[in-house]
């Protein structure tokens, strides 16, 4: 493997916009307050590592890592997870947003997000199964031949699947949100 390998190293308020990361392996690692905004991660791997107030919109992640990374508190527009490495791919997001994203095909299971805004994310073809979608918004999230097995819905809002289309056995859900199960249907409910 080209590059570095990076340990332990804390990243505080690193301007990347546009530019690139140094090339290798980063585990373990902080990055605190940093603009990664239209920067190039391709090909650099982040096991273990925590994002906290991060800007990584517009990110390009073609054969990105992540393995077990955490995020918290960033902002993450625009970002394809689809071409990230799907080799270990583990990560869990607390009060970002992340906004036009994409993780079509991608197998995430057990992924949790907390306090997140999804708004017009697409999960087409993932397998989300075991994930919990906690007091997120998913409104125009686009979830369609995906598997949603054992998915905690519970305390999250505005999304609309179809059950005929996507696994959702024994996924959970709550009143009155749950009425985005029936979107499809334009059946009024009192």
């Amino acid at each position: 493997m080209e590059g570095s390998y990076i340990e332990d190293k804390i990243f505080e308020k690193v301007d990347l916009t546009g530019n690139h990361l140094k090339q290798g392996e980063y585990e373990n690692c902080t990055f605190n307050g940093c603009d990664l905004t239209g920067a190039d991660l391709s090909g650099i791997i982040f096991i273990e590592c925590i994002f906290t107030g991060c800007n990584l919109s517009l990110a390009k992640l073609n054969t990105t890592t992540f393995r077990d990374v955490h995020f918290i508190h960033c902002k993450m527009l625009g970002l394809n997870f689809e071409q990230c490495s799907g080799f270990g791919l583990a990560f869990s997001f607390e009060e970002c947003i992340l906004n036009h994203s994409s993780f079509y095909q991608t197998k995430i299971k057990k992924t949790k997000f907390t306090n997140t805004q999804l708004h017009e994310v697409d999960f087409t073809d993932c397998d989300l199964g075991l994930a919990v979608f906690d007091n997120c918004d998913l409104l125009n999230a686009k979830f369609e031949n995906t598997i949603l097995e054992k998915t905690d819905f519970r305390t999250s809002y505005n999304y609309i699947i179809d059950p005929e289309i996507n696994k959702i056995k024994k996924a959970k859900f709550s009143l009155p949100a749950v009425t985005g199960l029936l979107n499809k249907y334009d059946i009024e409910i009192k």
